[in-house]
């Protein structure tokens, strides 16, 4: 139960009403035979104190103003309840009780007479457990600002206290104050961790803190957070967390939260063991001179230096390999490892080949990147891989290989000497670091030459920014990607603090052309049209970040103009700031990120220029200022500020959300952040981002949250007429290029038993006929989307694709045994028919097979992770696969269309 203020009548009536409850508990525990039997003059002496006992602290609570007259008024009504068990035990009969209801809340009216919205834990109140940070469970920072707002009163034992920690906060804690309620803060100085600024914060919301200066043995180590509710459900949290940012950037965290109502023995306790350091001599209340004078304060947070030569793989990295080597399963042989900067692509690459090596019956080696330094770490990471200390020959400069078994060689040496004698096949293994490289004509030359039994390119930024596409040296695919959250998990790259503002720009009036986007030039003249915007910008960076000369940005703008625009600005109002774009002199572009670094510049304005490529890891914080739907550029400009940096805690990112059109659609750049499907994502922007890398925080503010939430929801096809609108604008595609188009998934298609075909049909597309059981097999060709095998994907496809239904006795054992898995899967003939009459009346529906074959045309390109055989008993199943109960019959050859 929460409590807020409340009108004496509404407090006294929910009181009495409470009463009303207890009272009937008690009128039906005394009519009951057994009570009655054991009525003594003890058990009644102990129902009449219990009962004063009710009656005394609902009194107690209610507002001293009215407080007499709404006493009198609940003993009057105890006095009635009384009188109504007595004569109910005397004359035995049942009293009419209403059903019970469960009061979780008593809101606030908002001005307009809604209530207010309450913030919630994703942990109930009634429930202890641990947090520890890890993927699939809420983040301690998310939990403990849901459970301000519900809160009485607010107690915090920190031994660090710092900005980054408390900034997620602020909000909540500033609400919190407002309404006259309690936060006390005790907190230390040792190893001056502490910051003065997150202090002075604190105290402006209406904190009362209290400081421990005593950095002997005796010293305060504590962190805990204890919540107090007057109606009993008060949490408490205890564990390892300060309240720093960097204490969550780890994941190693540990934080038990314990529920006051299972656990009241515990929470007493840290009740009275605070009120026990609040009283005590050794705090004293914060002062900000005082804190000045006797504290020194730095920045303890270091970065975490990782060996270049590091061979124990991680599990993200195990998981890129293994996506490798998935695609070379299927045939590809030709594959782009895609890894933020600093995750280990050349740890990963030297591990691939070592393992590619066991296999190959021949392994020749060329490592291809462009500079000398670049090599030079390689051929160690591959001698130490391999356990080699003389593997590998240098090809560049003047250095020429003698052996040409595993060469390290620049693509400058190779262009200029070498291309012309190489064998197309003389090397197994080509591995090309940098790929985003490969769309100069040195790297053309090289990759039309080359046809090894292995490519692999590595890069950290798949897109270019002069749009040359580099993908098709792969059939447009990247076998195995990194995504932004992993690499935070194991601290490769600092975490982020993400917050989406609406910036008050209306764009739905920009033209906005399918396929490239908003228009640059109008989209240039809204943006700098409006000086006020500008400093919005300026405004809201103050805001997020304390101290806007105490930054190293990059800002990313939609044009030159724009750039020019936002460099002024903000040195109008006295930042020091630049523009740079493609174009400028290379020397004004080193040196505006010289400057930058030595802090006399703080913010680069850029047109395109550093979304990649750019190795800047002083650069903390990001201004996102040009509208952006691809997901690609979004996580390359993430990734500028994600480099780790001695004393360099976290990245700030500031993305101005204006009202877009409707076309503009934010599910994408959030699910290559995020990852998950649109509802998913939806989930996550509605419930405030629970479910982050440990340390990140993501925050959007009212009007922004509205408006990416609106996108989301409505940016796409959301129903079946709007999918059915879309098709008929597209005309006849095929169900792969409808996808593609539309940004919708197979189960959008499928859901609520529609169908491809059917879809087709209702905007009048060309489909063959239907058969009499269409409607009942389309509707199952919508449950195979879970197949997830390579085999059995091949296997029924392969079915599927004959011109007439197949004869069973013509098959091997394990193609019969697919058949079965497929016809029981799809048809109407489960158990009680042959193999061969489940076949017949599959081949009887032209257009289910049709659409069969497209879906298991796209199928294969959800599959994401490696498969071994069961190898039980010939079934033809995979450790790792996902099947239906029919197919897992079918497999054993078991019920469906046993009978050849």
């Amino acid at each position: 139960m929460v409590e807020h203020e409340l009108e004496p009548g509404l407090y006294e009536a929910l009181l009495t009403g409470a009463l009303d409850k207890l009272l009937a508990d008690v009128v039906v525990s005394a009519v009951s035979p057994e009570v009655r039997a054991l009525a003594d003059a003890e058990a009644a002496d102990r129902l009449s104190r219990h009962i004063a006992t009710v009656v005394t602290r609902a009194i107690e609570a209610l507002p001293e103003q009215g407080r007499a007259q709404a006493g009198a008024n609940i003993i009057e009504k105890l006095i009635y309840l009384l009188s109504q068990m007595s004569e109910a035990i005397d004359r035995d009969v049942d009293i009419p009780l209403d059903p019970a209801r469960v009061l979780s809340a008593i809101l606030r009216r908002k001005p307009d007479g809604t209530a207010e919205a309450l913030e919630t834990p994703l942990t109930p109140l009634l429930d202890t457990t641990l947090l520890t940070n890890s993927r699939g469970e809420p983040a301690v920072g998310h939990e403990l600002r849901a459970e301000i707002h519900s809160s009485d009163a607010i107690d915090v034992v920190m031994a660090f206290v710092r900005w980054s920690g408390i900034r997620p906060l602020l909000e909540a804690l500033r609400r919190h104050c407002q309404h006259g309620k309690s936060l006390r803060v005790v907190t230390t100085t040792y190893t001056n961790s502490t910051e003065l600024r997150a202090l002075e914060e604190l105290e402006s919301l209406g904190a009362t803190i209290k400081v421990s200066y005593d950095t002997a043995s005796t010293r305060l180590h504590a962190k805990a957070w204890q919540f107090h509710r007057r109606s009993g459900y008060s949490t408490a949290y205890i564990g390892s967390s300060n309240l720093t940012h960097s204490a969550m950037v780890s994941g190693l965290e540990w934080n038990v939260r314990v529920s006051g109502m299972r656990n009241p023995d515990v929470v007493a306790k840290m009740t009275a063991v605070f009120e026990s350091y609040w009283a005590s001599g050794d705090l004293v209340p914060f002062d900000r001179e005082e804190f000045r004078e006797r504290t020194a304060v730095t920045d303890p947070e270091q970065s975490l230096l990782l060996s270049p030569v590091e061979i124990v793989l991680l599990p993200f990295q195990e998981r890129l390999l293994e996506q490798v080597e998935l695609a070379r399963t299927i045939g590809r042989h030709r594959n782009l490892l895609v890894a933020a900067t600093g995750t280990g692509k050349t740890v990963m690459a030297a591990v691939d080949y070592a393992r590619l090596r066991e296999r190959l019956p021949r392994h020749r080696l060329l490592f291809v990147a462009h500079r000398e330094e670049i090599l030079e770490q390689s051929r160690a990471t591959f001698a130490h891989a391999l356990r080699d200390a003389s593997f590998g020959e240098f090809w560049v400069g003047g250095k020429r290989p003698s052996r040409f078994e595993h060469v390290f060689a620049s693509i400058q040496s190779l262009n200029r000497s070498g291309l012309e004698s190489i064998g197309p096949a003389y090397f197994d293994v080509v591995i090309v670091d940098e790929f985003h490289h490969a769309a100069a004509p040195s790297y053309q030359a090289l990759l039309e030459k080359v046809a090894p039994r292995e490519l692999l390119g590595m890069t950290a930024t798949p897109e270019r920014s002069d749009d040359l596409d580099i993908l098709h040296f792969f059939d447009g695919r990247i076998a195995a990607e990194l995504r932004v959250w992993d690499a935070i998990d194991q601290q490769y790259l600092v975490p982020f603090s993400y917050f989406g503002v609406h910036d008050g720009t209306d764009l739905s009036g920009v033209p906005w052309k399918r396929g490239t986007g908003y228009d640059l030039t109008a989209l240039t003249n809204v943006l700098t049209a409006d000086h006020a915007w500008a400093r919005r910008v300026v405004e809201q960076l103050r805001l997020k970040t304390g101290d806007p000369h105490a930054i190293k940005a990059l800002g990313f703008c939609v044009t030159v103009a724009h750039a020019r625009f936002m460099a002024e600005q903000f040195r109008a109002v006295g930042i020091p700031a630049v523009a740079v774009w493609g174009n400028s002199p290379i020397d004004e572009r080193t040196g505006a990120l010289r400057d930058l670094e030595a802090g006399r510049v703080k913010v680069v304005f850029t047109v395109d220029l550093f979304n990649e490529g750019v190795d800047v890891p002083n650069v903390d914080t990001l201004l996102l200022l040009r509208p952006t739907e691809s997901p690609t550029l979004f996580l390359q400009q993430l990734g500028r500020g994600l480099r780790r940096a001695r004393g360099k805690a976290l990245c700030t990112v500031l993305d101005f959300v204006g009202n877009h059109r409707r076309e503009f659609r934010f599910d994408r750049r959030l699910r290559a952040l995020l990852g998950g499907s649109r509802r998913d994502v939806e989930r996550q922007v509605e419930s405030d981002f629970p479910f982050l890398p440990a340390g990140c925080h993501m925050e959007l503010d009212p009007v922004a949250r509205e408006i990416v939430l609106r996108s989301i929801r409505e940016a796409i096809p959301s129903d079946w007429k709007a999918r059915r609108e879309e098709l008929r604008s597209l005309g006849d595609v095929s169900l792969t290029t409808y996808l593609e188009e539309t940004g919708l998934e197979l189960e959008d298609v499928y859901a609520s038993n529609h169908s491809w075909s059917e879809l087709r049909r209702a905007v009048g597309l060309p489909t063959d006929d239907a058969g009499p059981h269409e409607e009942t097999l389309l509707r199952a060709v919508g449950r195979l989307l879970h197949v997830d095998d390579r085999e059995r994907l091949d296997a029924y496809r392969s079915l599927i694709e004959q011109s007439s239904a197949p004869n069973p006795s013509a098959m091997s054992d394990r193609e019969r045994r697919f058949a079965r898995m497929l016809i029981g899967s799809i048809t109407t003939l489960k158990t009680s028919a042959s193999l061969a009459a489940g076949l017949a009346e599959l081949w009887d529906h032209p257009q289910v097979r049709r659409e069969l074959f497209e879906l298991l045309s796209i199928l294969p390109e959800r599959v994401d992770h490696l498969h071994a055989p069961l190898g039980i008993a010939d079934a033809p199943l995979a450790v790792h696969a996902r099947y239906t109960r029919t197919e897992i019959l079918a497999a054993f050859d078991v019920g469906v269309g046993a009978m050849a």
